[in-house]
């Protein structure tokens, strides 16, 4: 640890100095140590009150040395937004973690988080470790939280793909939870990550997860809801990526299970629908597809327009309402209903009873 990220460690440490304030320091300022260099009227002008000053630790504080110790015997890497290895994804977040704390090593790989029910069904469970897996032998880093149920699951499926895995923890870096997943936990530290921004000791608060939530989403390229119930937070997750300007994915449940309801709303506003991992690669790495797989695509996707395309993307393999297709393409129903038949004609679209549509079988 240098003398830099012992300075912002110090900081990071004081009770009440949040990121916002360690944002402000750093541009009055322009480094940490020469904050702690600075007199406490230096300290007032930049924003600090004289109680926040007082409270900055020195660093021959027991204290500050038993964190230190601690995060030195985890092998804990310090990475501050500032630094040349911060996540160039995360740093583009309106607001980033101003220090993350690191286990293990963050992958090159393109992301995508993965979030969903704790008490997520069993054919939920699969179909999230089967997506993953793929995914993960694709080269996609799969995001998640380490929670029970669809974290797990996500996490387990890289790893059985021989892919990366980064966990997100809304706790600090030196505890585990839920404890059921140290195992997990363990196996994620062999080759990959787990990150957080709460200072060593801090416990799993519920107020923390939201904050957990904004940098899974910050990491990625897209966010991918396997069953959300209704004011879940993984749909907490889901506006990050909207605000973040993420690419939003949701898997279609049955209307009757509560655990589907939240995710079945965001298909209705507009999430991209997902039924295989080829339908996330198609839309955000179609390069990665599989030669025969990309062919097929590329041909049949060479002879559409823009608004063809966009509405043979969000068919699937549920069936689709045309209101539905309409609402998420934007399109007017006189609109979407030729643009359908002309798909329909193609072979890329199926009708069904009831004016509904899947993805036709080119």
């Amino acid at each position: 640890m240098d003398h830099s990220e012992r300075a912002l460690l110090r900081l990071h440490l004081t009770p009440g100095l949040g990121r916002t304030a360690l944002f402000k320091l750093h541009n009055y300022f322009g480094d940490f140590p020469a904050v702690l260099k600075a007199s406490p009227r230096q300290l007032e002008e930049a924003g600090l009150s004289r109680k926040l000053i007082a409270r900055i630790a020195p660093e021959n504080q027991p204290a500050f040395l038993q964190v230190r110790r601690r995060l030195e015997s985890l092998q804990v890497r310090l990475v501050s937004f500032w630094a040349d290895d911060y996540p160039p994804l995360l740093q583009q977040i309106h607001d980033p973690p101003a220090l993350l704390y690191l286990r293990g090593q963050l992958p090159s790989h393109d992301c995508l988080a993965v979030v969903g029910s704790r008490r997520a069904t069993p054919g939920g469970l699969q179909l999230t470790h089967e997506l993953a897996k793929t995914l993960s032998a694709h080269d996609i880093c799969i995001v998640s939280g380490l929670a029970r149920g669809v974290d797990s699951a996500a996490h387990r499926g890289a790893l059985a793909g021989q892919g990366a895995t980064i966990a997100v923890l809304g706790c600090g870096i030196d505890r585990i939870y839920p404890p059921e997943n140290s195992r997990l936990f363990l196996e994620i530290l062999q080759d990959n990550a787990i990150v957080s921004e709460y200072p060593p000791g801090t416990p799993p608060l519920a107020g923390h997860f939201p904050g957990r939530n904004r940098i899974i989403s910050g990491l990625s390229r897209g966010v991918l809801i396997v069953e959300a119930a209704e004011g879940s937070g993984s749909l907490i997750t889901g506006d990050f990526a909207l605000e973040q300007g993420r690419e939003l994915f949701a898997i279609p449940g049955a209307v009757q299970n509560t655990t589907s309801k939240g995710a079945n709303q965001l298909l209705k506003e507009g999430a991209q629908l997902v039924t295989e991992a080829a339908d996330i690669l198609l839309a955000l790495w179609p390069h990665r597809l599989t030669r025969t797989q990309q062919q097929s695509i590329d041909r049949f996707a060479g002879q559409l327009d823009e608004a063809m395309l966009k509405v043979y993307r969000h068919l699937g393999h549920e069936p689709l309402h045309i209101d539905e297709i309409g609402r998420k393409c934007g399109l007017t129903p006189m609109e979407v209903s030729a643009i359908l038949l002309d798909l329909e004609l193609k072979g890329g679209a199926q009708v069904l009873p009831g004016n509904s549509y899947l993805r036709g079988q080119l």
